[in-house]
C-alpha cells in the first residue's frame, strides 16, 4: 500500500475498517516485539514484512523488520528495550534494520534507516555500552551514534519554510569543545566534572573540567582549538583545568592543564604563542612555564621533562627539589630535567621517543572545528547533538559533532558543520521523547509561532 495513502485520516481509517471487517490475519511467524508506542497523535502505522499494518497507538509493540511510519500531522514516541527512546516526526518513514538487546552481551546492537521525515532520539544502553554498535542510515548518510540525545531531520525542501516562519534569529554553530580526540589507540574514557564517564572514540569532544584517562597500551592525541596538540600515553590521567578561546582575540585566552599521572608530548598553540604567560602546566612534582614549545613529561615517583622546541620554565612545588638548588630551572631545547622528593638533575637525552610527536600525527583541523555558510534551502540530513557525540560518515568524509553542534550531510557526500543553527531544528515544536506532556506540546506546535518572550 502506497505510503501517501497512509499518510492521510482517510488512508488511516479505510485500513483499519478493512481489518475489522475481514479480519484479516497473517499466517507468517511473529518474532518478538522490541519495543512498543509510549505516544501517539495523528495518523501512523506499524508494518512487518508480509504482514498487514497496524495503527500506531500507545501499547502498540513492533518488532525487528518493521516500518514505522507518521503522518504529515503525526508523531509517535516510542521505546527500545534498551531504553532507547525516539520521537517519530509527522512525514517520517523509517526501518528497523537490525535489533539485537540482551544484558551485558556482546554483540548487541542497532540499525535503522530513516527514509523521510526525522527524529528526536535519547540513546539507552547499545550505544552506551558499546560506541560501534548503533547507527541511522539514509540515503545521504550513516550516522554513528555514540551515547548520546540528538536530533535528525531529512530536508527535501520543506525546511526553509519552516525556518521561515521562525521570528527569532539565527545563532552561530560553535563548537563548545575544548578539543577533540584523533588517532586513537586502545580504550580511552573521560570523566567530567560532575563524575560521568564516558568512552572516547576518534573525534570525541573533551571539554573544561574533563579528566582523561588512557588505558595500558592505549595512546591518542588531544587537538585543541588553538591548534594546542597533545599526544597521550598509556596509564595517563590528563586533566583540561580551563580553556578560553576566541580565535579573533588569541592573546585573551587561557589554558590551564595538569598531567596527573603518565606521559604526554605536547606542542603548543595560538595562546601560547600570543601570550604565554596564560598557559599554565601543572604535575605532581612542578609546575611548567611555556614559552611557545613542545615538550614531553612522564611522571609516576619522578617527574621527567624534556624540550624539543623552544623554552619551559620548571620550578617544584611543595617538598620537591633539594635545598641549595636554583627552585626554578630554565631548560631550552635539547635540555631536560627529573624533578622528585630527592631533587633535581639533568637530563641529556629524550625518553618519550617511542609515543609519536603530536605534530607528526595527520589532524584535520579544518573537520574538527571549522564551520561554513550554508543556504537555508539546502537538500539532505541534518543532525543537532543536545549531548555526547554523533558521527556523520558519507561515501567519501567523516564528520564529527559533540555537544551542542549540528551538522550536514549533502545528497552528493560532502559534509559541513554549519555556520549558523538552522531555526527549524532549535526552534522544533514536536516533542522531546522525554516530554513530560507530549499531548500538550503537540497541541501547542499548531498554535502560532512562540514570541520572543516565552521560555524555552
Amino acid at each position: 500500500m502506497p505510503l501517501n495513502f497512509l499518510r492521510s485520516w482517510g488512508g488511516i481509517a479505510g485500513l483499519a475498517a478493512g481489518l475489522l471487517m475481514h479480519g484479516v490475519l497473517s499466517a507468517q511467524p511473529v518474532t518478538a516485539p522490541v519495543g512498543q508506542v509510549e505516544f501517539a497523535r495523528g495518523a501512523g502505522y506499524a508494518q512487518s514484512p508480509g504482514q498487514n499494518a497496524r495503527i500506531l497507538g500507545k501499547g502498540l509493540e513492533f518488532r525487528e523488520g518493521d516500518t514505522l511510519s507518521t503522518s504529515d500531522s503525526g508523531s509517535a514516541i516510542i521505546r527500545m528495550q534498551d531504553g532507547t527512546r525516539m520521537t517519530l516526526r509527522p512525514g517520517t518513514d523509517m526501518v528497523i534494520d537490525s535489533y539485537r538487546f540482551r544484558e551485558n552481551a556482546p554483540d548487541n546492537n542497532m540499525l535503522l534507516s530513516l527514509f523521510s521525515g526525522g527524529l528526536r532520539a535519547i540513546t539507552g544502553l547499545i550505544s552506551k555500552n558499546a560506541p560501534d554498535a548503533a547507527r541511522l542510515r539514509t540515503k545521504t548518510a550513516t550516522v554513528g551514534i555514540r551515547g548520546t540525545d540528538f536530533d535528525a531531520r531529512l530536508c527535501q525542501g520543506e525546511c526553509a519554510a519552516e525556518s521561515a516562519r521562525v521570528p527569532q534569529q539565527a545563532r552561530a554553530n560553535t563548537v563548545q569543545a575544548s578539543a577533540k580526540l584523533v588517532g586513537v589507540r586502545g580504550e580511552i574514557q573521560a570523566l567530567d566534572a560532575a563524575g560521568q564517564r564516558r568512552r572516547l572514540v576518534d573525534g570525541a569532544a573533551v571539554y573544561p573540567g574533563d579528566t582523561v584517562e588512557t588505558s595500558p597500551a592505549a595512546q591518542g592525541v588531544l587537538a585543541f582549538r588553538d591548534d594546542s596538540r597533545l599526544t597521550l600515553g598509556a596509564a595517563t590521567r590528563f586533566k583540561v583545568d580551563s580553556f578560553v578561546f576566541d580565535a579573533g582575540n588569541p592573546s585573551e585566552g587561557r589554558f590551564l592543564m595538569s598531567l596527573l599521572r603518565g606521559s604526554m608530548r605536547a606542542l603548543t598553540g595560538l595562546i601560547g604563542k600570543a601570550n604565554n604567560r596564560n598557559v599554565g602546566f601543572t604535575t605532581p612534582t612542578a609546575t611548567i612555564g611555556i614559552r611557545g614549545t613542545g615538550l614531553d613529561v612522564s611522571c609516576d615517583e619522578a617527574c621527567n621533562f624534556f624540550t624539543w622546541l623552544g623554552t619551559i620554565e620548571v620550578e617544584p612545588t611543595g617538598s620537591f627539589g633539594t635545598a641549595g638548588q636554583t627552585a626554578l630551572q630554565t631548560l631550552q631545547a635539547g635540555q631536560g630535567l627529573s624533578v622528585s622528593s630527592t631533587g633535581m638533575r639533568a637530563l641529556s637525552a629524550p625518553f618519550l621517543e617511542d609515543l609519536p610527536r603530536p605534530d607528526s600525527v595527520p589532524v584535520n583541523t579544518e573537520q574538527l572545528f571549522s564551520s561554513a555558510a550554508l543556504p537555508a534551502d539546502e537538500q539532505g540530513l541534518y543532525v543537532f547533538v543536545r549531548d555526547g557525540h554523533i558521527e556523520i560518515t558519507t561515501s567519501s568524509e567523516t564528520l564529527q559533532l559533540g555537544k551542542g553542534e549540528t551538522g550536514f550531510a549533502a545528497l552528493n557526500g560532502a559534509t559541513v558543520r554549519p555556520l549558523l543553527m538552522p531555526l527549524f531544528l532549535e526552534f522544533d515544536r514536536t516533542p522531546k521523547p522525554d516530554s513530560a506532556n507530549p499531548l500538550l506540546q503537540s497541541i501547542l506546535s499548531e498554535t502560532t509561532n512562540r514570541s520572543a518572550n516565552v521560555c524555552r
